[in-house]
């Protein structure tokens, strides 16, 4: 009969180097389940890495929905206050749905000179005007449709077709997000309504669903039925949840090419985490009562659009790579279409946006997040520079030059590029259309726009499509 060394066990080894190994390897099981997550975690959206280093994390899109004027707010023409009044005798006949061109019309609104950049601003926009250095005005925009809804479609995803998948879903498709607890691709509209196209302006088009835009509400809830049923506990959802997604990835294991029923499968799981966090984001009671303040939360006239904003920077806080925020919905006078009255239209959404815009910026300055985000504020198209008949105040839609602007991460502020002719009414010098905008916008995230592609159809697909486009050069820094 052997007979065992004292203190020792069948295996060879001491009772006190037995426990020691086992507890080692009990605590690297727990370890190699956390390398695991983090370097091969399965989500569609798990963070990934760039082609190359980026200058920003976040994108943040302040969607002027309806066009706004660049004659009124960041594009002055003296030319035009000189013959205001007078017939225009240029190359265009009619305008958007065989509208008359009308007359000349002179700004109503004073441009002034602002920072150390002397940049040209309107009075539409006094308290952005403080942040004039941080801004790169693009006056040089130009569009391929005069319609509102091919207009934001063109804007959002590159094309003026519906299923094409959206800036926000690229970005998400491209870079995942860094925290899994919220969506990646969030998106807020106006009280009044969404944009003409709705949904498809956020849509994942022919991508996985996953990738698509998720809808916030900007008080209580973010998302309808986000709360847990009264009664239920947080194990017995989580073993409900775990039950339906067994059931989901058996039915998915037969049908591997139904993105739409993956990216159910994961809403689910996203829904449950997001249960702590995407509630507390909106809850803004913790802030400062100065924070509120300097949002514009409790004037009535700023509070829509002040909250979506200190929303945004709170978003930005937890990782969430691209949020876009609508001002302006439903139709005409309800977003910046102003074709009736420009001139009250353009007063009412920019006295609702300008105060929550500048004190987004400095928020983000002082959080010190300012390095990391770029900001984009335009619309679908601008608005021309005459009026639609003879004591009529309104401008029609302008597709042929408008204004948008960058500022953030990587933009070197305080500069106008490019330019409209003399009247404003078409770009002519250094033009960039939309999809050379979405170019740069990739390109400063840290994505190539020829190489961030997916298949479809048979092609590898862009958001940029099959044309040749150029970055906006003189806009980086």
């Amino acid at each position: 009969m052997n007979r065992f060394i004292a203190n020792q066990t069948p295996c060879g080894l001491t009772r006190r180097e037995y426990l020691w190994q086992v507890g080692g390897g009990f605590a690297g099981l727990a370890l190699a389940d956390l390398l695991q997550a983090e370097t091969s975690s399965t989500s569609p959206l798990a963070a990934k890495q760039g082609h190359f280093p980026a200058k920003a994390k976040h994108c943040v899109f302040l969607f002027m929905n309806g066009g706004p004027s660049q004659v009124d707010t960041f594009d002055p023409k003296p030319l035009l206050t000189k013959h205001d009044g007078q017939p225009y005798t240029g190359d265009a006949k009619v305008g958007s749905n065989g509208r008359p061109i009308g007359r000349l019309m002179a700004s109503p609104f004073e441009f002034t000179k602002h920072g150390e950049s002397g940049l040209e601003i309107s009075s539409l926009y006094p308290q952005l005007a403080l942040h004039a250095d941080e801004l790169c005005v693009i006056r040089s925009m130009h569009a391929d449709t005069a319609a509102h809804a091919s207009g934001c479609l063109q804007m959002n995803t590159g094309s003026i077709f519906i299923g094409r998948p959206s800036l926000g879903s690229w970005l998400s498709y491209g870079l995942g997000t860094s925290n899994q607890n919220l969506p990646g691709f969030v998106v807020m509209t106006d009280p009044r309504g969404g944009p003409i196209g709705s949904a498809s302006n956020w849509s994942a088009g022919y991508m996985p669903a996953a990738y698509q835009g998720t809808l916030f509400r900007g008080t209580g809830s973010p998302l309808l039925d986000l709360a847990t049923p009264e009664g239920t506990t947080d194990k017995t959802q989580r073993r409900s949840l775990d039950l339906l997604k067994s059931l989901n990835e058996e039915h998915l294991r037969q049908r591997p090419e139904e993105s739409e029923l993956a990216a159910r499968i994961e809403s689910y799981e996203l829904a449950f985490r997001m249960q702590t966090e995407a509630t507390e984001v909106v809850d803004l009671s913790r802030e400062t009562a100065s924070t509120l303040e300097m949002y514009g939360i409790n004037n009535p006239q700023t509070a829509d659009f002040g909250r979506k904003c200190l929303i945004t920077c709170r978003l930005i806080e937890r990782g969430v790579r691209f949020i876009q925020l609508y001002s302006g919905g439903g139709h005409i006078e309800d977003t910046w279409d102003g074709h009736t009255d420009c001139i009250t239209n353009h007063k009412t959404h920019a006295g609702e946006t300008d105060q929550p815009i500048a004190a987004l910026i400095a928020d983000l300055k002082q959080r010190g997040l300012w390095q990391e985000t770029l900001l984009v504020w335009g619309g679908e198209f601008g608005r021309t520079p005459t009026s639609e008949g003879i004591g009529k105040p309104g401008r029609d839609h302008d597709w042929h030059g408008f204004t948008m602007w960058l500022a953030g991460a990587g933009v070197k502020g305080g500069q106008a590029i490019g330019a409209t002719d003399d009247l404003g009414f078409a770009a002519v010098e250094n033009r960039c259309h939309v999809s050379d905008l979405h170019a740069t916008i990739l390109h400063l995230m840290g994505l190539d726009y020829t190489r961030l592609t997916f298949p479809h159809l048979g092609l590898d697909q862009r958001l940029t499509g099959v044309e040749e486009r150029h970055l906006v050069a003189e806009a980086l820094r």
